[in-house]
């Protein structure tokens, strides 16, 4: 699925609050982009013009910092980000299998996000659990030894 950038009224409004309660302070731009960055999951070039105008910053200073730190995304991401393991030995235990059977309930792809964006999905190299295997983490919660029908239960328990 290619996505939108669709930021509800509700969320200008909030962001609008956000810089109003930093506008003026020194160093506000980093705590104004994670709050931001909270509302939305991620942050938009449209955000980015906001924050700057907002903070009376130039655009390419705003962006400057979105791109240094990996902290910060352009990116959408769900509320919750699910990432199954295709290393080896997740691999040759079923991780593909896990991966097309959430692809498929969820109705997106490898590396997108949900319609309701309550979820991404994305394929990673190694999460280093590999006594566990197959493994995928949600959040910052590892679930080994799973089943694609074990993984889709673990992933429906999320609110």
């Amino acid at each position: 699925m290619r996505w939108v950038d669709i930021i509800t009224k509700d969320e200008w409004d909030k962001i609008d609050h956000v810089i109003a309660t930093y506008k003026g302070r020194h160093g506000a731009l980093i705590p104004v982009l994670k709050e931001v960055q909270e509302i939305c999951g991620y942050l938009p070039k449209k955000v980015q013009h906001r924050i700057a105008d907002g903070l009376h910053l130039s655009t390419s200073q705003v962006y400057s910092v979105v791109s240094f730190y990996a902290f910060f995304t352009t990116i959408p991401r769900g509320k919750h980000i699910i990432r199954v393991c295709m290393g080896t030995a997740c691999y040759v235990r079923g991780s593909k299998q896990i991966l097309e059977n959430l692809q498929s309930m969820l109705n997106v792809e490898i590396g997108g996000i949900t319609k309701d964006r309550k979820f991404s999905l994305e394929a990673v190299r190694c999460l280093g659990a590999c006594g566990l295997a197959p493994v995928m983490i949600i959040g910052h919660e590892t679930y080994g030894m799973l089943t694609p029908g074990k993984a889709i239960e673990v992933v429906r328990q999320f609110p």
